[in-house]
């Protein structure tokens, strides 16, 4: 009871400041290395993450925890004071932290803050527990609700949300989360880790206390990191019947799990579902939710699967080698693909996941190191090395340079394959058919050579590519042959304007430039469509025709509708939208002296969005 006195206290939380560093690298894109040691996180750090343009990398719990010899026995806390566990003691997490800042990388830390261990026995740290008589270091018996278990019917309708937060999940002592004690706990927990320069956290089980309790939890914790940035928070909350996902909202962002249900249903083709139908299924930039429910973008953290998914069966899956489960890079690229279209559409904060191979459900992680004895990373051997597949990191650069672009001629072949645009930023086709793909597509990119870099990079002069190219002509159009998924090769295309040989991702000389117009509330009925008409032939010179039809953006009278077309570059436009079909109306005159919308499209190797907001009747 002294030393649990001392930490309510606030006396055994000194830490050691992290040093300055650079600007870190664009923060929406961050791999979850499971389980990985701390002295080879800060490796890959240096030699990889940071160069290739991760933002940030996802530990796994690093508090003194029960070492069951399983993969999840890091969910088992038994110590939130020591930080000595089975990937490295508090001086190699602090020395990880400053040197994945050192390489431009931020550190996000997974908190269990739920429960404590079950059984007996001693932890990572040497200190002792007992879940029979709730003995562990700072928490006593009154720490702990009432003993009872979740029933998986508590999760179904009408389930048990009372069960849910305050039962024990798989067994495991459920915390008094809703206590002050508790919650200072957590919160000299969390305040020690901020102090060493963390810079957000991930709530496991978030979904098992209620969102004042996280808050709770949080408050009087710096929401500014070391680094003066936001304190990021994401939370895992799986949808059941009962869970109110928006409640969450208030805290941080939300493992949408929705994503990763969809993208295995889409690749997969279960049920009936296709890749053609992800815009229904999620909806589209400003207009997110879909018939899936999907929480808005600026809420989810998203990923094609994590530590549990790929091993309950509800993610599509790499490293899963458990016999009779199905693997989606074996016989297909699927998998591959699925990482490439994560990273080229505009939703959510993504991670990549790294871990490790495994053929048996609780298989703990390899005991030997991801590197050779000269330091060179054992790729697909123990560890899966996921975040260093050169389709999938590539894609790291494509969607910091895509930031901010909304999706644009977005096409399918049959339904297995896409293509889509990010504005004069990126375009990308993805095959996931057992049949060839030969298509010519639309692209919103200025003219010139560019790498496809699920294939290849430029050349280190810039003037070539390493492997394949793709010519983009001066109207923005592709041709592409795309070989079958189930061979050796990527089925997929991704093109980006900062590996375009020769460089000239701006300025020069042009006779086209992009320029997206949008709409949404324009109240439409079925049959009538949208278009921009305006003062130029490329805007139908005021007569509404294929060219200048705007493509609708999901399902309802009120969704946005957008289209992106190439127009000379600095040069004075005028234009309305029109709805056409069933009945014809006009957007009514505007405040300027024509009356029309007016705007000036840019110079080139710029782009224009031109969102109206809502239709002016």
């Amino acid at each position: 009871m002294m030393m649990k006195s001392l930490l309510a206290a606030g006396l055994l939380t000194g830490v050691a400041m992290a040093p300055a560093h650079a600007a870190f690298n664009p923060a929406d894109t961050s791999a979850q290395m499971f389980r990985w040691k701390w002295n080879d996180i800060a490796k890959e750090c240096t030699n990889w993450l940071g160069p290739q343009g991760f933002g940030a990398v996802q530990v796994s719990p690093p508090q003194a925890s029960a070492s069951l010899g399983a993969w999840w026995d890091v969910y088992q806390p038994v110590n939130f004071a020591s930080l000595k566990s089975n990937m490295g003691t508090e001086a190699e997490f602090q020395s990880m932290v400053n040197t994945c800042h050192a390489a431009k990388v931020r550190v996000y830390v997974d908190v269990v803050a739920n429960h404590l261990a079950a059984g007996s026995g001693t932890a990572t740290d040497g200190s002792a527990w007992n879940s029979t008589s709730l003995a562990y270091p700072y928490f006593s018996s009154s720490d702990f609700h009432p003993a009872c278990d979740i029933a998986g019917g508590d999760y179904g309708s009408p389930g048990n949300r009372y069960n849910v937060i305050n039962c024990r999940l798989s067994g495991l002592p459920d915390l008094r989360t809703d206590g002050a004690y508790v919650q200072g706990q957590v919160k000299n927990y969390l305040t020690k880790l901020v102090g060493m320069g963390v810079d957000g956290f991930r709530f496991d089980a978030a979904k098992h206390m209620q969102p004042s309790d996280i808050a709770a939890m949080l408050n009087g914790v710096s929401r500014t990191t070391t680094a003066g940035e936001s304190l990021w928070v994401t939370q895992e909350v799986i949808p059941d019947s009962n869970v109110v996902r928006s409640d969450y909202y208030s805290n941080g962002t939300l493992n949408e799990f929705q994503y990763s249900f969809a993208i295995k249903a889409v690749f997969r083709n279960e049920n009936g579902a296709s890749l053609s139908q992800i815009r229904a299924i999620m909806g589209t930039p400003g207009n997110w939710g879909g018939t899936w429910g999907f929480v808005p973008s600026e809420k989810a953290t998203v990923f094609v699967n994590n530590w549990d998914t790929e091993r309950n069966g509800s993610s599509l899956v790499a490293s899963n080698y458990v016999s009779g489960t199905t693997n989606d890079t074996q016989g297909t690229k699927r998998y591959d693909l699925a990482n490439i279209f994560m990273l080229a559409w505009p939703y959510g904060s993504a991670q990549l996941h790294s871990g490790f191979r495994f053929t048996s459900y609780d298989q703990a992680p390899p005991s030997a190191s991801p590197f050779d004895a000269s330091g060179n990373p054992l790729i697909n051997q123990s560890w899966d090395f996921i975040h260093r597949w050169s389709d999938i990191s590539n894609m790291v650069a494509f969607r910091a340079a895509a930031s901010g672009q909304g999706v644009d001629y977005f096409t399918n072949g049959t339904a297995n394959q896409i293509a889509f645009g990010r504005g004069a930023k990126g375009f990308v086709a993805i095959n996931n058919e057992y049949a060839a793909w030969n298509a010519t597509l639309q692209t919103a990119l200025p003219a010139g050579t560019y790498c496809n870099v699920v294939h290849g990079v430029l050349n280190a002069a810039g003037t070539a590519c390493t492997s394949d190219s793709v010519t983009v002509g001066s109207n923005g159009v592709i041709s592409v042959s795309i070989p079958a998924n189930g061979g050796s090769v990527v089925p997929a295309v991704a093109l980006h304007i900062n590996q375009k040989v020769g460089g000239g991702g701006g300025g020069g000389s042009c006779t086209t430039v992009p320029v997206t117009f949008r709409v949404a509330n324009a109240n439409t009925v079925v049959g009538q469509n949208v278009y921009v008409v305006g003062n130029r032939a490329e805007l139908g010179n005021w007569v509404q025709g294929s060219s200048n039809q705007l493509n609708i953006e999901g399902s309802g009278a009120n969704v946005p509708w957008s289209r992106t077309i190439q127009l000379p570059p600095a040069t004075p436009i005028q234009y309305k939208f029109m709805k056409y079909g069933v009945n014809t109306v006009w957007e009514s005159n505007q405040s300027t002296a024509s009356g029309n919308r007016e705007a000036t499209t840019p110079a080139c190797g710029g782009s224009l969005t031109l969102d109206a907001g809502s239709f002016k009747f």
